[in-house]
């Protein structure tokens, strides 16, 4: 299952990018995600809550270009997931981030919920949290400029 959203947040892309980058704070703006511990520069420890079922997981950055991609993959745990979220300049203080989700659910409640949209809504709901709270701030609370060579096969 593939999602595709996005949003447009006023702040320089700079800001939108570097707040990206600052995983342990996901939790302020995603539901479901409790915990998200940054292992080194490319891995992170997630721990979820999504309708009751509690999921940890470990994801690995596969590629990342300041100011313009972060990419990752998970490395254990279920489900199975991949992504990319890009960052697109429109003007100086406006930045359109999109966010492109691959979710290979084994759980036919997830199965359901993935034909029923209830991952298009969860991750245009938490976009709406990152723009309201990027927003609210007008700086990120940190950033790391460092890149992510994509794997050659």
């Amino acid at each position: 299952m593939a999602s595709e959203e996005s949003i447009v947040v006023d702040v320089p892309i700079r800001t939108a990018y570097n707040q990206w980058t600052q995983f342990e704070d996901f939790p302020r703006f995603m539901s479901g995600v409790e915990k998200i511990t940054q292992i080194d520069d490319v891995r992170n420890h997630w721990v979820t809550n999504i309708g009751g079922v509690r999921r940890e997981f470990d994801t690995r950055i596969t590629e990342q270009i300041p100011d313009e991609r972060v990419a990752w993959t998970t490395e254990s745990g279920s489900p199975k997931q991949s992504g990319v979220v890009t960052f697109h300049r429109l003007e100086e203080n406006r930045t359109k981030v999109m966010v492109q989700l691959d979710i290979n659910s084994d759980n036919i409640v997830e199965k359901v919920g993935e034909k029923l949209g209830v991952v298009d809504k969860q991750v245009q709901a938490d976009l709406a949290k990152y723009k309201e709270w990027i927003e609210s701030r007008g700086t990120e609370t940190g950033g790391w400029r460092g890149g992510v060579d994509r794997p050659t096969p």
